[in-house]
């Protein structure tokens, strides 16, 4: 399973941006598809956003849309998650999470390799 090292949190006010990076171990980064999740205090873990494996492709949970951008840069076996415009409510920990084989999925359980999460707060 590759490894994967999330970094770039942080305490942000509202309508600032931020970019968090995803850091994957191992020489089959290319072949992975990778996502962003987050879980908010009290919440359920939720989908943010997906990217293939060429990076050609990305899909966004509605709540973000137009406001975040995910990369990938397969030569660094890293990628990215572009925030901007953020609100109060965007406050969570985010995952990075890998996914092996099959195509898009929102769904958590289609993930097999997770970090450990970097924390957002965004102040009102």
């Amino acid at each position: 399973q590759v490894q994967l090292v999330e970094s770039g949190g942080g305490l942000v006010q509202a309508g600032d941006s931020l970019r968090l990076s995803c850091a994957a171990s191992g020489r089959t980064f290319s072949n992975t598809f990778m996502a962003w999740f987050r879980q908010a205090p009290g919440k359920e873990r939720e989908f943010v956003g997906f990217i293939t494996r060429g990076g050609s492709t990305t899909y966004y949970a509605d709540s973000v849309k137009g406001r975040f951008t995910i990369c990938r840069d397969n030569a660094k076996n890293t990628m990215y998650l572009q925030m901007n415009s953020l609100k109060p409510e965007d406050t969570a920990l985010y995952y990075c999470a890998a996914r092996r084989t099959g195509s898009y999925t929102s769904d958590e359980a289609g993930f097999c390799s997770w970090g450990r999460g970097t924390q957002v707060t965004v102040s009102s």
